[in-house]
């Protein structure tokens, strides 16, 4: 997150907390804002592709074997993925798709196609389209990358499920509202629209796309007494 006067943590909550005061008891009940911003960029990419529409167990299991072809190191280089074949790839449980993917994303970042040195000169847009050039990576998985491994401080997932369900519910809609509606809705929310959609996640005990840890003890406490 940007370094400023004020704290980007506490600038959010004051800025969420005075605009939207559905998103201000939230606020109170979760706590301190607490994304950290990691550094990984390709090993980030390709275990968001491992993950894809498998569950946390066995997307583990395959994400650890698949670090297990790579002895000695923590993470493999785009020029050691494609140093192996489909079959190796495939043999740690990759389906073909995703062999093909991690491949395509590991060309692109070996041939610079995909830099990530630029990113820092580039608008949130400008790198959604590097990474959906990639195959297997989507608009919902830039806009993840955005937020948890840029620090990017105004990216609003409007496709997630869990920011379209945290709103219903506390904004009381009939619908799960679809993209359109929540860009809409989340315009009181600008310029923090990346803590708006932190703070709904874990308002649902939701385990963050990131990995991280769900709502905490004190905000699960306060919504059990109701």
């Amino acid at each position: 997150m940007p370094t400023e006067r004020v704290p980007y943590a506490r600038q959010a909550r004051m800025h969420l907390s005075k605009a939207d005061p559905v998103l201000a008891q939230i606020i109170a009940e979760v706590g301190a804002l607490g994304i950290q911003p990691r550094r990984e960029r390709f090993q980030a990419l390709a275990r968001t592709i491992i993950f894809q529409q498998l569950a946390g167990a066995a997307a583990n299991a395959i994400y650890g074997r698949f670090v297990g072809l790579f002895p000695g190191v923590e993470f493999p280089s785009p020029e050691q993925v494609m140093a192996k074949t489909d079959s190796e790839l495939r043999s740690v449980g990759l389906s073909e798709k995703k062999a093909l993917y991690i491949k395509d994303l590991a060309a692109h970042v070996r041939d610079r196609k995909l830099n990530f040195h630029r990113f820092h000169r580039m608008t949130d847009e400008e790198i959604i389209a590097d990474l959906t050039r990639v195959k297997g990576i989507g608009k919902w998985t830039a806009e993840i990358f955005l937020m948890f491994n840029l620090g990017r401080p105004d990216v609003m997932p409007a496709d997630d499920l869990g920011v379209q369900n945290a709103v219903m519910r506390h904004y009381r809609m009939r619908q799960r509202p679809n993209r359109k509606r929540l860009l809409k809705h989340a315009e009181r929310w600008r310029p923090y629209r990346t803590a708006a959609a932190w703070y709904l996640w874990r308002s649902l005990d939701i385990v963050l796309p990131d990995g991280g840890a769900k709502t905490t003890a004190k905000a699960v406490a306060k919504r059990k007494k109701r």
